[in-house]
């Protein structure tokens, strides 16, 4: 029997929906809406899109949204003196500044610079103590994490009990995901192994999951004969594998591939995201989110 698809466009769409909903009661309620400040610095044509794409997403909610662009070559003080330009701006409630950063700039001083309390990536290393306490202590998990977790509790699989493993160990998705399922949460409260390419066995681990999760940016590294009957299947790796001409644009578009063998897996799993359109759409999503619920701290309804 073929997996249920576990599409993050429509659980993206229902949570926009949702986030809408508030920021319009607390616009009506509070006079206030949440703000975002994006801080782009150079041009480089995947993070000009990403951003862009950011700044559109805020707008359509909502939301205060300033979009600072800078050039390739401020100075890392300079950056530094804009970022707590926005840390002292009361009417900003999330600070974002898009990675990577040009060579000169050391990327672990401008994310210590961030104010933790609008520190919505959840990169800040206060925000990455608080995400190991777990509870009302996490206040901004980071995004493609949540979403994950939001994809899982949204497709209704069980995670109480259930044998997480986590294939990846980077800081930005196997390290938090794994210390999120553990948590006694709802989506969460399950026993998880972290394996990686360096785990002797990985097909033994994998077939053990009930809910297997692969970050290792790897294509189709994990293999349909790793996968236990029925299981949850969450493939986060985006792999660019080369180019094809669009049908629709007639432009030459990237040809992507998950981390797993989509094709022959979705005959064996449960559910399983596709790739693109599962876990990507949802960490701009978790980035709204995380925003919205930074005002909220701030006004003691959260």
């Amino acid at each position: 029997m073929t997996a249920k698809l576990i599409l993050g466009t429509e659980v993206q769409a229902t949570i926009l929906k949702e986030i809408e909903a508030e920021v319009h009661k607390i616009k009506q309620e509070r006079g206030v809406v949440p703000g975002l400040a994006t801080i782009l610095v150079g041009d480089n044509p995947a993070s000009v899109s990403y951003v862009t794409l950011k700044v559109k997403t805020a707008l359509s909610l909502g939301f205060k949204e300033v979009q600072d662009n800078q050039p390739a070559d401020i100075s890392e003080k300079d950056l530094l003196a804009l970022i707590d330009k926005y840390n002292k701006d009361d009417s900003i409630n999330g600070i974002l500044v898009q990675l990577p950063l040009p060579k000169h700039i050391d990327e672990k001083k401008v994310i210590n610079a961030i104010d933790p309390d609008k520190d919505v990536d959840g990169f800040h290393p206060v925000n990455v103590g608080r995400l190991m306490i777990g509870g009302s202590e996490c206040k901004f998990p980071p995004c493609t994490p949540a979403g994950i977790q939001e994809l899982i509790i949204r497709t209704g699989v069980e995670t109480k009990g259930a044998e997480v493993v986590v294939v990846g160990r980077s800081n930005i998705v196997g390290k938090p995901i794994a210390n999120m399922m553990l948590q006694k949460a709802k989506g969460a409260n399950s026993t998880v192994t972290i394996v990686h390419t360096g785990t002797k066995d990985l097909a033994f681990h994998c077939l053990r999951a009930d809910i297997l999760i692969v970050a290792a940016g790897v294509p189709g590294l994990v293999k349909p004969e790793w996968i236990k009957p029925g299981a949850c299947v969450i493939d986060v790796g985006v792999n660019r594998i080369g180019e094809k001409i669009s049908e629709k644009t007639g432009k030459k578009v990237a040809i992507l591939r998950g981390d797993v063998d989509f094709e022959k897996a979705k005959e064996i799993a449960g559910s399983i995201t596709p790739v693109p359109g599962g876990v990507g759409p949802m960490t701009i999503t978790m980035l709204m989110k995380n925003t919205l619920n930074s005002l909220k701290f701030k006004l003691g309804i959260a």
